[in-house]
């Protein structure tokens, strides 16, 4: 009963904050329309069929089915020869001006602008939660290129491509975002730093590039094969390793080495199985195609993120300006393909959305509501983004009405808004499918990760 309540409470608020977003942005087109005198005849939140919906004061108020955007019907702007300056109704009505169709249209991105600054300051006053996640690195993979420059376990990332890092989350997304996969890292070891020029490859489970340094935190293991080695030593899902053959482990590549090193050789392994540390023995079994040791696991990141409380949070310029500049660094990512390995396929859809701001609020509804800060302001830029059928496309056709004296053809602003909103639809498609098909999996890590909230000065460093 208690699992179904917390489902109930995470869907509500995921769809509660969700359609927050999108009222706002349609709230801003809503009132600069009415501020303008233009005929405003429905506000819908959703596409599609409706859930329910009401008339009052001439307008028709409706939420419908698919929570993928939403839309304020303006005939003064519609841009179809059969709606254009004609009511529902079909009462004639006067053309908007250039200057109207402007402010109705950046009305949306603006509300959206307004509300994730509502959100940051909030969540000053709130405090946090920040992932305690220094860039420590783990295990060196011997042999290996990172190896031979001299790179240990122990030693701390400071900065990736000239930009400052204090968390694995900022070195990676950096890398992901480089237009090169040759870098120059810098390492801090006893307080002395140098700079390596590092590769990254791409990784296959996100299907972006990441550096080839493993994160210092003890692997935990995500399932046990029947009948292997780990099975009969008596290993189990969600055991935590903390130490094998008398080494302590503080990486999966080192524990992975290790192990290929040892086959048929009987070793201890301690583990950590809930709050009971436990030692057990384990016989690496002999795979014949490589010769090396196997247990028969699989690994994964440690089940627990911990989090310090900063209180008061950041700054909300800040916070608003460093997600801005994370929402440009993705767009220039994205137009050098090339370069930085991130395509259009590696953004997410609304089943991507709504899955990420599922795992915010079910670990702490203060992430929640800094993703939504994130959502707003990416949602304000985006809009702005001059293509037909978004707002920043509605503003530059006002842009060109207003320069020539006359509006354009209402033809070709039908078949420009009609082929646009083909692309958009297909793009969201694809996306969406691909949030489905490949990103399915790591959305259920991401979700059943626990998470451990401590206050200011309560974390200790992994």
């Amino acid at each position: 009963m208690i699992a179904l309540l917390h489902w109930v409470y995470v869907v509500g608020v995921v769809v509660l904050l969700f359609g927050a977003a999108i009222f706002v942005h349609e709230f801003g087109h809503f009132l600069m329309a009415r501020w303008c005198g233009l005929k405003v005849e429905g506000f819908s939140i959703g596409f599609g069929p409706k859930v329910f919906g009401w008339r009052r004061g001439g307008i028709d108020y409706a939420v419908r089915w698919i929570p993928a955007g939403g839309f304020v019907a303006l005939p003064q702007m519609a841009t179809s020869s059969a709606l254009e300056g004609k009511s529902q109704a079909g009462e004639p009505l006067p053309p908007a001006s250039p200057g109207s169709k402007i402010l109705v249209a950046l009305a949306g991105p603006v509300m959206n602008g307004v509300f994730a600054c509502f959100i940051a300051t909030v969540i000053y006053f709130l405090g946090l939660p920040v992932l305690v996640n220094p860039a420590i690195i783990g295990g060196v993979e011997p042999g290996s290129a990172e190896a031979k420059l001299g790179i240990r376990s122990g030693d701390r990332i400071v900065a990736v491509n000239g930009k400052e890092v204090s968390s694995w989350e900022d070195a990676q997304m950096t890398v992901m975002m480089a237009r090169t996969n040759v870098l120059p890292v810098t390492l801090e070891r006893a307080g002395v730093r140098e700079t390596y020029l590092l590769s990254a490859k791409v990784n296959e489970l996100i299907g972006l590039k990441l550096l080839n340094l493993d994160p210092r935190e003890r692997p935990v293991i995500h399932r046990v094969l029947p009948g292997t080695a780990a099975a009969e030593g008596g290993l189990k899902p969600g055991d935590e390793i903390e130490s094998f053959a008398g080494v302590p482990i503080v990486g999966e590549q080192q524990l992975q080495d290790l192990i290929r090193k040892r086959p048929r050789q009987a070793a201890p392994i301690c583990v950590m199985r809930g709050q009971q540390t436990m030692t057990l023995t384990v016989t690496p079994k002999l795979d014949p195609s490589t010769k090396a040791g196997v247990l028969g696991i699989e690994f994964g990141p440690s089940q627990t993120s911990v989090y310090q409380v900063q209180r008061p949070g950041p700054p909300p310029w800040e916070l608003v300006t460093s997600i801005c500049r994370q929402t440009f660094d993705l767009l220039a990512a994205l137009m050098h393909p090339r370069q930085t390995g991130v395509h259009l396929s590696d953004l997410s859809g609304p089943p991507g959305i709504l899955a990420m701001l599922a795992t915010e609020v079910r670990a702490d509804f203060r992430l929640a509501l800094r993703f939504m800060v994130l959502l707003n302001i990416s949602l304000a830029i985006l809009n702005l983004l001059p293509i037909p059928v978004l707002d920043g496309g509605h503003i530059l056709m006002a842009v060109i009405e207003r320069i020539r004296g006359r509006p354009l053809s209402p033809r070709f602003q039908e078949y420009a808004t009609t082929a646009f909103a083909a692309v958009l639809i297909s793009f969201m498609l694809y996306v969406s499918f691909n949030d489905i098909v490949r990103r399915l999996p790591l959305f259920r890590i991401m979700f059943d990760q626990q998470v451990q909230i401590e206050p200011a000065g309560g974390a200790q460093k992994r």
